[in-house]
């Protein structure tokens, strides 16, 4: 049984592939891939072709990668977007960077529908070389033109949430951390436990040894504003001092005999009752009876 669909590498292809692999060969790029619709009837793969029998739509690969089981395969994908379409696909060629036809195949019929269709979804084409060396082959494209595919997507999600390919957490990043029991401990990079936190806490608790402070021993006080308490327990504010403070500094100072007052020329002029009787009795002394 003969095969239906078949992938050939062109003349100018292997021209190309051979002189890859001399010494100071240039790598080939293979940058583009091709979808035609054959001319309306499946092609048959021709070495001698220099295009496709009758291309409908090109674009940038969208990954190109060696396989990983054989090390001497090239796979290529492309990837139509969904709002591309209305045509047939049968024929497919990839190129290189300079435009020449590297390698073409055939492929299972399949229609391309367009949004406007009603049923646009994004397709991938797939093309397999053997080459003899994979150093002839460059294998990078522009990431600038790639499309995720839905399947794309998927796997490098569950391959990431698989992976520990994962930031650290530093003091200025999120990220992953370990987690750490020690209590005596100068990391920054692991995260501390309830554990942990328990162990510290209860160690500070029974050390806990302050008392409430008295006239006699140091200790913890309470503060107070107020300026008519005898408590002796709490410890009174800057407020509190400077409250009586102020007071102090309003009254006369006995010591200062009166000298203190600005206004002394307005003082009362009338003597205390005292000294009214005293100048008033007949027996002229203070310690008469007549006060």
């Amino acid at each position: 049984m003969s095969t239906k669909f078949k992938t050939v590498i062109t003349t100018a292809g292997a021209a190309k592939l051979a002189a890859a692999t001399m010494p100071g060969g240039k790598k080939i790029n293979l940058n583009v891939m091709a979808v035609g619709d054959g001319g309306g009837k499946l092609p048959d793969p021709d070495a001698g072709q220099t295009q496709l029998v009758n291309e409908v739509w090109r674009h940038t690969l969208n990954k190109i990668s060696q396989d990983n089981r054989y090390s001497n395969y090239i796979v290529a994908e492309l990837v139509i977007p969904p709002e591309v379409g209305g045509f047939w696909m049968r024929e497919l060629g990839l190129y290189d960077d300079e435009g020449t036809l590297i390698a073409v195949a055939n492929m299972a019929e399949s229609y391309k529908p367009e949004l406007a269709e009603g049923s646009g979804r994004a397709q991938t084409c797939r093309m397999v070389i053997i080459v003899s060396s994979v150093e002839s082959v460059a294998l990078s494209i522009d990431s600038t033109m790639v499309m995720a595919t839905q399947d794309y997507v998927d796997d490098r999600l569950a391959e990431h949430e698989k992976s520990r390919r994962h930031p650290d957490a530093t003091l200025k990043e999120k990220g992953f951390t370990q987690l750490s029991n020690a209590t005596d401990s100068e990391s920054e990079t692991l995260a501390a436990t309830p554990k942990a936190v328990k162990a510290a806490y209860d160690l500070a608790d029974a050390k806990y040894t302050a008392q409430d402070a008295t006239t006699t021993r140091k200790g913890i006080v309470q503060l107070s504003s107020v300026t008519d308490s005898n408590d002796e327990n709490q410890a009174a504010t800057p407020k509190a001092v400077k409250i009586a403070m102020d007071n102090a500094n309003k009254r006369l100072a006995k010591e200062r005999n009166l000298a203190d007052l600005t206004n002394i020329q307005q003082a009362p002029s009338v003597p205390p009752a005292w000294q009214q009787r005293y100048t008033q009795c007949r027996h002229h002394t203070r310690h008469c009876s007549c006060r």
